[in-house]
């Protein structure tokens, strides 16, 4: 007896991690409209969380960068302009929370951050930055990911200002989102 060949494309979980939307009015982005236009480009399991650039979904789609792509073009096409966008699986997520080099459980979600990156930042970007005259505050880096300890918040963070410096991200998209954001995007893509 042969088995019958599935006819249904297996789908993995992303986090699309949308840049400087709905902050200060500016770049207005309903989250309504964000899920038509995900399901718009074929994705399953659509929803959003909080009104900062937090989506979820599935899609057969494998490559990330691509997906963030697609999401950017429909983005400007729909609204008129350019937003960027980071797309990460839930494993990936996973990994990043598993991963943190700081005592997370013992800290708020305001005093730690990860900053995603569209690829692995060399040491070379971080080489001027003299990381012991921000102390407490403390950056680790991790895989495409960078862990923040600002122990009075990101809004007060010097050295969040430091790291947001065209010499250490140029040329790369990122986006930064606190911990409990983290932690509720990784529950969200668990498969």
């Amino acid at each position: 007896m042969t088995k019958k060949a599935s006819t249904t494309a297996r789908t993995k979980k992303y986090a699309a991690l949308l840049r400087g939307i709905n902050v200060g009015g500016n770049k207005k982005v309903p989250m309504a409209e964000l899920r038509s236009l995900l399901e718009g480009l074929g994705h399953g399991d659509v929803q959003t969380y909080l009104q900062s650039g937090n989506a979820v979904f599935s899609s057969p789609q494998t490559d990330p960068a691509t997906l963030a792509r697609a999401l950017e073009a429909a983005i400007e096409e729909h609204f008129g302009f350019r937003v960027a966008c980071l797309v990460v699986d839930g494993d990936h997520l996973a990994t990043v929370a598993e991963a943190c080099p700081f005592p997370a459980a013992d800290l708020e979600g305001r005093q730690l951050h990860a900053t995603f990156f569209s690829e692995q930042p060399g040491p070379e970007r971080f080489a001027a930055l003299d990381a012991p005259a921000y102390l407490p505050e403390e950056y680790r880096l991790g895989d495409r990911v960078l862990y923040l300890y600002a122990p009075n918040g990101l809004g007060r963070s010097k050295l969040a200002e430091a790291l947001a410096r065209p010499a250490v991200v140029k040329g790369l998209d990122v986006t930064t989102r606190n911990w409990n954001t983290v932690l509720k995007l990784v529950e969200l893509t668990r498969s």
